[in-house]
């Protein structure tokens, strides 16, 4: 239900009765009334304050008792239900069946400023869908995903929000890399914020079972809700539906390749109805430009979910919800017109984009070889991405024997730069001075749009796994540190420059900082 978020603080907010959480199969419904876990000694670790002025809220409000509680699970709003929802999905290209929100539950919707918000615990405990876990998520994973979902909006990809991270005050265990040796370590609790949760498998669950009918009261409920503009549903309107999310899932898979990021887990559960980024696991920037890395340790075989895969995999994704809504439809053809527009839509979005890290401003045909060739050099030797096309805006035309200089602090081992590579590098800085003599963009012009496109700063692992382990050990100093850092992605911080630098040696094969597992 939506309330004024205030409401929280204004009174007295009564026990709740708790709810027995069981683990089943939930059949013709799209959610289930479940209350969070009392927690032993919660606290407040970070909140975000873009966020609370979103929803209304000053820091005041804060540091009140009722914000600790609501956020940390151990209070329920009066008037409310907190559910958790049932969905199922593709799990690496297998239906898994039923999956559903097995540790997050759905507060309550906001509205401030005209638009609506519905409010998440992640890590609040036990729901029916929790299978045979525990609804839990620890610290690791809680400060990866805060950090991460608010890094993520600053540098213009669509994604959920973070309000606030928190700790449980209780112990879990987790088997950080399935080896058979599980661990305790500090519970945590984020409130996610998004204008809503739904993802591919809300639908994907009902039409498995052919239940039309609960189906149909989603997408309806959808429609009405997050794309009301298209008006009333109908086949023509599902359709319609279909592409808006298509084309919304296709703007953020294309902002995931320019700042090099890897989702790690697109299965279809893990894919917003809205394109949203959702769902932050095993996820990981581009150190190295490789277009076969992957940072989750359980892709590590078949790199189903590798950076140079994300597109395609996008719309692999988007037709297992094709799939799904094909029931209300009732005829193919619709939905396969929109799907073979994929693969032309896609490539020219691409290029458009690397045009764009390239300051290249008028579509000319050499550029995709340009781009092309580029790619192919990148990967010859470690090259680190963000560093990369940050510091190619430095590159001025009339000095392309300059060029692998301009770029040198890229490569992670300058001197094993064979004589070949080299005079690869050497010949594409002259096509590319050669091209952007074809240009009207003054140097300084380009340059500043190229560093609005080309982010400074992205929350690298080994950043996000030091500010982790200083967690582990009480401080906290640094979440707020790289929080503040990561507001302002695309400016030169002179101030942050050591945040500027290729991953260090220590975080190469670091737990944490080159590859992660999806346990939480």
């Amino acid at each position: 239900m939506k309330l004024n978020i205030q409401d929280i603080f204004n009174k007295e907010l009564p026990a709740d009765p708790i709810i027995e959480n069981t683990r089943r199969q939930v059949t013709k419904a799209c959610f289930s009334y479940v209350n969070p876990k009392q927690t032993l000694n919660p606290s407040i670790v970070h909140t975000s304050s873009e966020m609370m002025d979103a929803l209304g809220l000053t820091e005041e409000d804060t540091e009140s008792s009722s914000f600790l509680k609501v956020f940390t699970g151990n209070k329920v709003m009066q008037d409310t239900k907190p559910y958790a929802m049932c969905y199922g999905g593709h799990q690496f290209g297998n239906w898994a069946g039923q999956l559903g929100d097995g540790r997050a539950i759905n507060l309550f919707e906001v509205t401030h400023n005209n638009k609506n918000w519905a409010l998440q615990l992640k890590g609040a405990g036990e729901t029916p869908y929790s299978r045979t876990a525990d609804g839990l998520a620890v610290l690791r994973s809680s400060i990866r995903e805060y950090l991460c979902s608010e890094a993520m909006y600053h540098l213009g990809v669509p994604t959920t929000r973070a309000l606030s991270l928190g700790l449980s005050g209780d112990q879990v265990l987790r088997d950080v890399l399935y080896d058979g040796n599980p661990g305790y370590e500090k519970g945590a609790i984020v409130c996610r914020v998004a204008e809503s949760f739904l993802r591919f498998g809300n639908y994907q669950i009902f039409a498995a079972r052919q239940d039309t009918e609960t189906l149909k009261t989603l997408v309806d409920y959808t429609i009405k809700h997050h794309f009301s503009h298209l008006g009333e549903a109908s086949k023509e309107i599902y359709l319609q539906f279909f592409k808006e999310v298509f084309d919304k899932t296709l703007e953020m898979l294309i902002q995931w390749q320019r700042v090099g990021f890897v989702h790690g887990v697109m299965n279809t559960d893990n894919m917003s109805i809205l394109g949203l980024t959702i769902d932050y696991g095993p996820y990981g920037w581009l150190e190295g430009y490789d277009h076969n890395w992957t940072p989750n340790t359980t892709d590590n075989q078949f790199k189903r979910y590798r950076y140079g895969q994300q597109l395609d995999i996008g719309l692999w994704n988007l037709y297992q919800l094709a799939n799904a809504l094909y029931p209300l439809i009732g005829e193919a053809e619709g939905l396969e017109a929109i799907l073979t527009t994929y693969t032309t839509k896609a490539q020219e979005a691409y290029i458009n984009m690397m045009r764009d890290k390239l300051g290249l401003f008028i579509q000319r045909d050499e550029d995709v070889a340009l781009i092309f060739d580029l790619e192919e050099i990148l990967q010859l030797t470690e090259t680190d991405m963000t560093i990369f096309f940050r510091n190619l805006s430095n590159f001025y035309p009339e000095n392309s024997s300059d060029g692998i200089h301009v770029i040198e602090d890229a490569f992670y081992v300058y001197d094993e730069v064979s004589n070949a590579i080299k005079s690869r590098w050497e010949n594409w800085f002259k096509n590319y001075e050669e091209r952007l003599k074809k240009e009207q963009v003054a140097f300084e012009e380009r340059k500043e749009k190229m560093n609005l496109t080309n982010p400074k700063y992205v929350l690298r692992n080994y950043m996000a796994q030091l500010a982790i382990d200083n967690a582990n050990k009480g401080d906290y100093e640094l979440i707020d540190q790289l929080f503040k850092l990561l507001k302002n992605p695309y400016d030169e911080q002179p101030e942050n420059q050591k945040w500027f630098v290729k991953r260090p040696e220590w975080a190469r094969h670091k737990v944490g900082c080159s590859m992660l597992s999806c346990s939480s």
